[in-house]
């Protein structure tokens, strides 16, 4: 890994990307430093330490959220853009058609959602806004101090904006992808704080040694679970057009362990997460039905054998769902097909989706099983070790280790490629 960084480095025009998306990263780190006008930071910090559905935000905003800054809200809005128009493809036939429409449709979902991010940005910053009003952060917003409210508004809709901006940039003249670094960038740059924290509050070292260890293992786990494929042989026939015969060829669809990514881990904990914040605000009601079961939702949520048991099952349910949503068996299936391809052994056509559907089945156990493990490990690791200041969050972790992964492979490709142009010559 060093090797292809240092080799990068040397070639002219990858320093240049590499740099680029440095620059950019740096400018991101610097706007998520600039807080909104009106925030009380002390009472921030408070609301923060008791409220896990923020935490979760703050990690998908890279650290926006916990000064409450200018790009509050991060890339988030655009993230459920993204999600909601790969549900929508699969059930929309005009989008379904548009999407397999090569670069031409690619372009147009994409214009899509970059408008559907909008008002999911502009939604998510009137619903932030009034929950950080009633907690005493922006005490003044409201419609009494509409000016306030509107630049509040317009603000962080615009730093949604620009952080989506950055995050194209990065893909087109960096490295890697562009969105997947800005909340890269979120996670490691807290870290430093937060390793010493642990160190002062921490006094017993063989538990972090011992959580270091846990630490690399659970990395490498990842790494495997993550690089982990099912390849299916597909053979091409020779085929005739006019007077011209193509020779056949041979190749494999890969079949990832794991094609959900952190999707589920998202869905399962907003899930959890809504029911219990929702409560917390009739815990003290008058009507006694309403407190009683606002309050036995809460102790519910509070245990954490319930809450890791619902936890894992939501995220395993959640992966074979949106598997199902972004494989279609039946559309490989017909492509294979419509290009004179066929997979040994087994007829084109139904038999070959039928095949896939089954293939797709047995490798998603492995990976919905992986990630339910990730998603509850943070408890489990820090009630082993007693260590509880940090956390193994599995998303983070993936998060992290899935952009360091792809990074790499495409420094290596580019290099490759580089270190072939003298034969094409």
């Amino acid at each position: 890994m060093f090797a292809a960084l240092i080799d990068a480095f040397r070639t002219r025009d990858l320093r240049n990307k590499l740099l680029f998306t440095l620059s950019m990263l740096v400018v991101f780190r610097f706007l998520a430093h600039v807080p909104l006008p009106g925030v009380n930071q002390d009472q921030l910090q408070n609301v923060l330490s008791n409220n896990a559905l923020l935490n979760l935000l703050d990690l998908f905003s890279g650290g926006g959220l916990a000064k409450l800054s200018v790009v509050a809200l991060g890339v988030n809005p655009y993230i459920n853009a993204s999600i909601i128009m790969t549900l929508l493809q699969q059930t929309i036939p005009a989008l379904e058609r548009l999407s397999k429409e090569g670069e031409y449709g690619r372009n147009r979902i994409n214009s899509y959602t970059r408008i559907l991010t909008i008002p999911l940005a502009l939604m998510q910053g009137i619903g932030v806004s009034v929950f950080m009003q009633r907690s005493g952060v922006i005490p003044e917003f409201g419609v009494s101090n509409l000016a306030l409210t509107i630049a509040i508004l317009s603000t962080l809709t615009a730093g949604t904006l620009i952080l989506m901006w950055l995050g194209e940039l990065i893909s087109e003249r960096g490295i890697g992808n562009g969105i997947s670094f800005i909340i890269f960038a979120g996670i490691v740059g807290r870290l430093p704080e937060t390793i010493g924290q642990t160190i002062e509050v921490q006094s017993n070292y063989v538990a972090l040694v011992l959580y270091a260890l846990i630490g690399l293992g659970v990395i490498a786990a990842i790494i495997f679970i993550q690089e982990g494929q099912r390849r299916i042989p597909v053979q091409y026939a020779k085929r005739v057009r006019g007077t011209r015969m193509y020779s056949g060829g041979s190749t494999h669809i890969p079949l990832r362990v794991n094609s959900a990514g952190v999707i589920p881990i998202i869905f399962a904990i907003s899930i959890l997460l809504l029911p219990s914040q929702i409560a917390q605000y009739f815990v003290n009601s008058e009507t006694l039905w309403l407190r009683d079961l606002s309050v036995g939702i809460v102790g519910a949520f509070q245990n954490a054998f319930l809450y890791n048991s619902a936890y894992f099952l939501l995220v395993v349910s959640f992966t074979f769902f949106y598997t199902a949503f972004t494989f279609v068996p039946n559309d490989v299936a017909d492509n294979i097909k419509r290009y004179g391809g066929f997979v040994p052994g087994i007829r084109p056509g139904r038999p070959t989706a039928e095949f896939l559907g089954r293939v797709v089945t047995r490798i998603t156990i492995a990976g919905a099983l992986f990630l339910g493990l990730v998603a509850v490990l943070p408890t489990v690791v820090g009630d082993i070790t007693g260590v509880q200041t940090l956390r193994l969050g599995g998303t983070s972790i993936l998060i992290v280790v899935g952009v360091v992964v792809e990074t790499m492979k495409q420094l290596e490709a580019q290099l490759l490629q580089r270190a072939y142009e003298g034969f094409i010559k």
